[in-house]
């Protein structure tokens, strides 16, 4: 099945290229574009496409043996992958392994190796503690008429800036054992503001191409390495201060040989694209909006890929090799936190804090698209917070607030499949919903897992319980399940 899938991808592929190069004005060879072509170009894709698995097997297999990024190889949960259906701290554990200091950021694998990125308290004291005062205007909350706040105080749920150093380090694990590979501390620093209490200092999780490693974590830089821990480069931004101090929690986006970092918070906001080969700056992007704790995502429409994000005050779609403003659109809450998914023709964006908002926005368009043709359909009722939507075939997956009650929908119409539906078992959620096979995970916040059947009913056919917290979300490759835990990180498999 792989084989026809890539098939039909080398066709589609060659003929792009045969149709932009030949037809791009009307030519004699137009009219000659017959039976004989097009069977010159199957034999070409058959060819492309075997000599891909006979001579780079690691690309051809990249989707379903490997977890490049957050969210996986397609960026909206779908994993081609045959994970376990049922498991326990007794049942279907590969290996288990202690995780050094703390971190919600999800596990990426590639090959052999699966990375992670964390923050492990150092045990020094601070001799000075660093403030969001002590940093340049540029990179502090000084524009005119936005509320200030961060540093060393905070909101209700934050805890305060740490008075000790952190490490916020890179490991990598072997796949197969959990061995330890390499770990390296990116730096070692006194974070000048503090964080939400339910999470913590390494929330962004690391990204690879199978040659580049990058490790995100936000006011204290971005790094890469090669796959064998080796330092390449790495890009200081400066210090966020967030709104309630609640700390940062947006990822980084890898596409082709571009980085996208999101630079939103109480001070002057950005976007910025980076080549990956040696961290110079593409293009970079002045915006405006309140603290935001979302990840870009890249999509590719008309054969440009642009950068779509998620906003209070506007989604916004930026192109990613200039870095222009394509379109934007109003139309979602306060903290507009979960990540889009999309697929060929169409963005599903959503959020869910002080109010309920889920928009299917048109791919194609320019300008304002707000109250516009563009919004295909929208809901209002039992969207997430945290958690992203899951985009499978026609289905779209969210769940409401950080609840564990899920609502599914016919992607194309916005028809409700059904609606509000709470699973047994799960309270609090914050990982974003997980497709394999003919399954969807839901892993809620107490270790707890639902499996249901894939479909427009809501079918449960397992529930799985691990003994540690689960807040970052799965990683599925091949056989195996990924959880990082807020203790362990575990290989879920079948023995």
């Amino acid at each position: 099945m792989q084989f026809y899938t890539d098939w039909f991808a080398g066709m589609r592929l060659i003929s792009t290229v045969f149709s932009k190069t030949l037809f791009a004005t009307p030519t004699p060879l137009q009219a000659k574009f017959d039976i004989r072509t097009m069977k010159w170009l199957t034999t070409l894709g058959v060819l492309a496409v075997l000599t891909s698995y006979i001579v780079t097997p690691a690309i051809a297999q990249s989707s379903s043996q490997n977890w490049p990024q957050w969210r996986g190889p397609t960026m909206d949960g779908v994993a081609q992958a045959e994970p376990p259906l049922k498991w326990s701290e007794t049942e279907n554990v590969k290996w288990k392994v202690k995780i050094p200091g703390f971190g919600s950021s999800t596990p990426i694998i590639w090959g052999n190796q699966v990375f992670i990125s964390t923050a492990v308290p150092s045990g020094k004291k601070a001799a000075e503690k660093k403030t969001a005062s002590d940093q340049p205007a540029e990179n502090r909350g000084d524009r005119e008429g936005r509320r200030r706040s961060g540093g060393g105080g905070g909101g209700f749920g934050a805890e305060p800036a740490p008075d000790e150093s952190y490490q916020f380090t890179l490991i990598s694990y072997d796949r197969t054992t959990g061995k330890v590979l390499w770990q390296h501390v990116a730096r070692e620093e006194t974070p000048h503001e503090g964080h939400h209490k339910d999470h913590g200092f390494a929330s962004a999780s690391p990204m690879t191409d199978g040659k580049h490693v990058l490790a995100y974590f936000g006011s204290r830089g971005l790094y890469c390495y090669d796959m064998k821990g080796n330092l390449k480069w790495e890009k200081d931004f400066g210090d966020m201060q967030t709104r309630n101090g609640f700390g940062e929690g947006s990822s980084a986006a890898l596409h082709g040989n571009t980085v996208v970092v999101l630079w939103d918070h109480e001070g002057d906001d950005f976007i910025v694209a980076l080549d990956k080969n040696t961290g110079k700056e593409l293009w970079k992007q002045k915006r405006d909006e309140p603290t935001n704790w979302t990840t870009p995502l890249v999509v590719e429409h008309n054969g440009k890929p642009q950068v779509i994000i998620n906003g209070t005050n506007k989604i916004r779609s930026y192109d990613l090799q200039t870095g222009k403003l394509i379109w934007e659109c109003a139309g979602q809450t306060l903290n507009a936190i979960p990540t889009p998914v999309a697929d060929e023709d169409t963005v599903y964006v959503t959020s869910g804090f002080r109010g309920n908002a889920l928009q299917a926005i048109a791919l194609g368009r320019t300008g304002d698209l707000t109250d516009t043709d563009a919004v295909r359909w929208s809901h209002n009722k039992s969207t997430p917070y945290v958690p992203s939507p899951l985009l499978v075939d026609d289905l779209l997956y969210i769940v409401a607030g950080n609840n564990g009650v899920l609502s599914c929908f016919d992607k194309k119409t916005g028809k409700i499949h059904f609606e509000h539906e709470r699973l047994e078992g799960l309270y609090g959620i914050y990982a974003s919903p997980v497709a394999a096979k003919d399954r969807i995970y839901v892993l809620g916040r107490e270790g707890t897992c639902v499996v249901l059947k894939k479909g427009p009913e809501l079918e449960i056919i397992a529930t799985n319980k691990l003994d540690d917290k689960t807040d970052a979300s799965f990683a599925m490759v091949g056989k195996e399940i990924f959880v990082r835990g807020h203790q362990y990180l575990y290989c879920i498999a079948e023995k």
